[in-house]
């Protein structure tokens, strides 16, 4: 079995410790990283700014930065910035719109802006009014909450474009953290599927699977373009429906990993060693499927495909798998 699949097979519940509220980081060293950043920001009041694409888990880190806080017993307040309007967003700050000399409500605890590159002009200078400045005096209108903001856009590009002020994101980047796409952090999907396997699990009342090699090799060589959020929702779907491949037919390798025609023809492939790769990727589903019938015991599985036990571990070499533990 290759590394990578066999990291996520053999990983236990019991080896590491997940965190309260829901939160699974990394092992990897930019995850790492980001996680040792946070633990000496978080208690202090810095704003911090959350940058990454879409479902990266920018959510989830702004729960962690609160959870670490000293402000953690109080509420985390989420404003999603994309669906409010000066009207709205002025209530969620306690600012009326005709009169920013109106003290904000109580919000002690973290207010979380998330998508900040969506608020509108009218918004972003109430948000400038509120936001202190080195205020030596508390002033009316001033949030006192902690500021965690989050954006999917380059922000730097939005002030250029004149769609984001300059002064709005000085004042929200305290300290910036960039999540990295799951492509770039593949070395986490083991962790990050054991622990959305438990979670769905128990919440759907369902038993929790062991998910076959084939699964794993999949789910480790997707691109998954909708990051964390993608991959939660396919072991959600693995779950509900009790059926692997159903779950996983939707998913494809990264792009980089399958040539185009263009591509194959530029470097030389044939119909010959077209047909070849099908025949050695046909022979590898049936060698899978012998093993996860015997329960990878691999004598059993070579009667069944009738080959001798040294061809079995022969081909199991040549596909990656003969690093597998399973009984012999």
């Amino acid at each position: 079995m290759s590394k990578r699949v066999h990291e996520l097979t053999n990983i236990k519940s019991d080896e590491r410790t997940v965190p309260d509220r829901g939160f699974v980081g990394g092992m990897s060293p930019a995850m790492r990283t980001i996680e040792s950043v946070i633990a000496e920001i978080a208690p202090t009041n810095i704003p911090v700014l959350l940058v990454g694409e879409s479902g990266a888990g920018k959510a989830m880190y702004a729960q962690r930065i609160h959870d670490l806080s000293a402000r953690s017993a109080e509420p985390l307040v989420k404003v999603a910035c994309a669906s409010i309007n000066i009207a709205t967003f002025s209530a969620e700050l306690g600012l009326n719109s005709s009169d920013n000399r109106e003290t904000p409500k109580n919000l002690s605890g973290t207010v979380f802006f998330d998508e900040i590159n969506e608020l509108d002009a009218a918004c972003q200078r109430h948000l400038l009014y509120a936001l202190p400045d080195g205020d030596a005096v508390p002033r009316r209108g001033l949030l006192t909450a902690r500021v965690v903001s989050a954006g999917s856009r380059n922000l730097e590009e939005e002030m250029r474009a004149s769609r984001f002020r300059s002064e709005l994101y000085y004042r929200i980047n305290g300290v910036c953290l960039r999540l990295p796409p799951l492509r770039e952090r593949k070395d986490d999907i083991p962790l990050l599927v054991e622990f959305f396997l438990t979670k769905h699990a128990a919440q759907l009342g369902r038993a929790r699977p062991s998910l076959s090699p084939r699964t794993l090799r999949t789910l480790l060589d997707h691109s998954w373009p909708g990051n964390i959020r993608e991959l939660e929702n396919v072991v959600k779907k693995i779950i509900a429906l009790g059926d692997e491949q159903l779950s996983i037919a939707g998913l494809s390798a990264a792009p980089s990993e399958i040539p185009s025609t263009e591509v194959a023809a530029e470097r030389g492939f044939s119909l010959i060693a077209a047909a070849r790769a099908a025949s050695r990727e046909a022979e590898r589903e049936l060698i899978l499927k012998a093993l996860e019938r015997t329960h990878w015991n691999r004598k059993r599985a070579a009667q069944q495909l009738q080959i001798s036990y040294k061809a079995l571990l022969y081909k199991l070499k040549q596909i990656g798998f003969e690093e597998s533990g399973a009984n012999s």
